[in-house]
């Protein structure tokens, strides 16, 4: 009897054991790997995975950690994963609820990049993430080796965004009177206001990224990808602003070639004049 009962306690210790090891990591909510840090007046929440070179995931509009949850599966096997809830986003805490400012939210993560003591890190953003990104690279350029972007813009409106979504930006703002709502909606609206002089700053690699179908025009992702003198740009074939979550393997392909391997703009032209 005492062997039987033994038996089944080995077994059903067994079966939490591998139950523990596949149960999913709930990336976005996970307290092994959550922290926050008082950046700026409010609590920012971010969550760190695996070990190498530090690389920052930035979410988009209305998003959280818990959207990279298939990307930093993939990217903490070889690099030390920042992922990071922004200002009025997710589990960081703002009791100001004060207007969102793309600048001051990119001013947090070099904040929170300080406090790990972390330089010359990947960024990796999506959407306001990418607006994020090339606001870190253009005012804070210590804490950016390469930037990657998807679905970035300079500034807000239908020479930037296609017709039918910034209407639906404006018309959401007008009906909500929720007040987060209103809050996003509002920095959509009227912001970012990045100059191509701004965009001639950069120093680092930057990686352009947009669907062929995206939000953001395909001629405005190519303005940027003009004036950002190290740059390369890619343009996801059959996918919409959210070509990163519509094809995940090839975003990872594209991303992981980008920051591993040396940068690269040599120039049809250079190679038919001889100068590569």
């Amino acid at each position: 009897m005492k062997k039987s009962i033994l038996l089944l306690l080995m077994v059903f210790l067994s079966a939490a054991a591998i139950y523990a090891q596949t149960e999913p990591i709930k990336y976005g909510n996970n307290k092994e790997a959550g922290n926050y840090k008082e950046i700026n007046g409010f609590k920012m929440y971010y969550e760190t995975y695996g070990t190498g070179k530090p690389l920052v995931l930035l979410h988009g509009n209305g998003g959280s950690i818990k959207g990279h949850s298939k990307r930093i599966e993939y990217f903490k096997k070889q690099f030390q994963v920042i992922a990071i809830d922004s200002r009025g986003h997710g589990k960081s805490i703002d009791p100001s609820n004060k207007q969102l400012n793309y600048n001051e939210m990119a001013d947090d993560v070099s904040a929170l990049l300080d406090s790990l003591k972390i330089k010359n890190a990947y960024i990796w953003g999506q959407s306001d993430g990418g607006i994020l990104g090339l606001l870190l690279a253009i005012h804070h350029p210590d804490k950016t080796e390469k930037v990657a972007v998807f679905g970035a813009n300079l500034y807000p409106g239908k020479k930037a965004v296609y017709s039918e979504i910034d209407q639906l930006v404006l018309d959401t703002l007008k009906a909500t009177k929720d007040p987060h709502t209103k809050n996003l909606y509002t920095l959509l609206a009227k912001q970012p206001n990045i100059s191509k002089k701004d965009l001639q700053k950069i120093k680092c690699p930057v990686l352009i990224m947009s669907g062929d179908r995206d939000a953001i025009r395909l001629e405005h992702s190519i303005e940027i990808f003009d004036n950002i003198p190290n740059s390369n740009f890619f343009v996801m074939p059959g996918a919409t602003h959210f070509g990163a979550y519509e094809k995940p393997e090839l975003l990872n392909t594209i991303v992981t070639s980008f920051f591993n391997d040396p940068f690269n703009k040599t120039s049809t032209v250079d190679i038919f004049t001889g100068k590569k």
